[in-house]
């Protein structure tokens, strides 16, 4: 049996507790939002998207993470720090560090306590 199994796209449902505050969040770090409506909005950057959906379930924002694989890590964690979003929204942005799993990644928590990993590709460390 021959069958075509190609896979398109897979996209998360990330968590609000505040849907137009989380909203107006990923609009400040640069994401659009091209459609929204009955607790649901696509949300995009450029060729990557998710889907933010008003859910509010106990626990459940605070163990959710998201990772965001960029080209500059750097250039995205001055564009973050830029939005001000840590004042604006309440939220922590950490500092880009070398990992050992080879990326350099930084963490920023969204207005819900999703916590993104912003990462990019580096060369792996030399034993």
């Amino acid at each position: 049996m021959t069958a075509n199994l190609r896979a398109v796209e897979i996209k998360a449902f990330v968590p609000a507790h505040d849907f137009e505050r989380s909203q107006l969040f990923y609009r400040a770090l640069g994401f659009e939002i091209p459609w929204s409506g009955d607790g649901l909005a696509y949300v995009r950057f450029g060729e990557i998207s998710f889907l933010l959906q008003a859910f509010d379930a106990p626990g459940f924002s605070n163990n959710f993470q998201m990772h965001l694989l960029v080209e500059n890590v750097d250039d995205w964690h001055a564009q973050v720090l830029h939005a001000n979003v840590a004042e604006r929204f309440g939220v922590t942005v950490g500092t880009p560090q070398d990992q050992p799993w080879a990326m350099r990644d930084f963490t920023l928590t969204d207005p819900s306590g999703v916590l993104w990993r912003v990462a990019q590709n580096i060369p792996q460390r030399s034993a």
